[in-house]
């Protein structure tokens, strides 16, 4: 018995290398944390991914979006990176507001996972924030739908 066990799990894992769709029945919050990175890195809206053999991951969403952790964050319909244990690498179609620019997110890193912390690189510095931010998926809102302050957004017109 053990050794048809050991065959069919040979066979089940020799057919998950042949086709890597079969491997998709996982979300892709489950898959990011088998990752060792938090699954709240992407928002819920995500509407399918894959995963290449040589770890390029392309994330596909609903529509563009908005969403806040520390500062605002910005989705593109596609997200693309290079998934390693810990890390996500040359991030492509993700964004961070930083003193009212808008700046790519280049790397996202979790070193040390007891350090309760994860590094983001966007280019002109790197950020460390904590990762329970980042614990649960977002709602992610299509733009212009989180904003704060209305009147704020007009100018000065709307403050007369």
């Amino acid at each position: 018995m053990a050794f048809l066990r050991t065959h069919f799990i040979f066979l089940l894992g020799f057919l998950i290398f042949l086709f890597p769709t079969l491997s998709h029945s996982i979300s892709i919050h489950d898959l990011l944390r088998t990752k060792g990175l938090p699954a709240g890195l992407l928002p819920k809206d995500v509407k399918s991914y894959t995963l290449s053999e040589t770890g390029l991951l392309e994330v596909f969403l609903e529509r563009p979006c908005l969403t806040k952790f520390d500062t605002m964050a910005f989705y593109e319909s596609v997200v693309r990176a290079n998934l390693t244990y810990g890390g996500l690498t040359g991030v492509e179609g993700f964004s961070q507001e930083e003193l009212f620019l808008w700046l790519p997110v280049k790397d996202i890193i979790v070193d040390d996972p007891n350090s309760g912390l994860i590094l983001f690189d966007i280019g002109v510095a790197h950020k460390q924030l904590s990762l329970s931010l980042f614990e649960d998926p977002q709602d992610c809102k299509p733009q212009g739908l989180l904003k704060k302050n209305p009147r704020k957004e007009k100018g000065f017109e709307a403050q007369r």
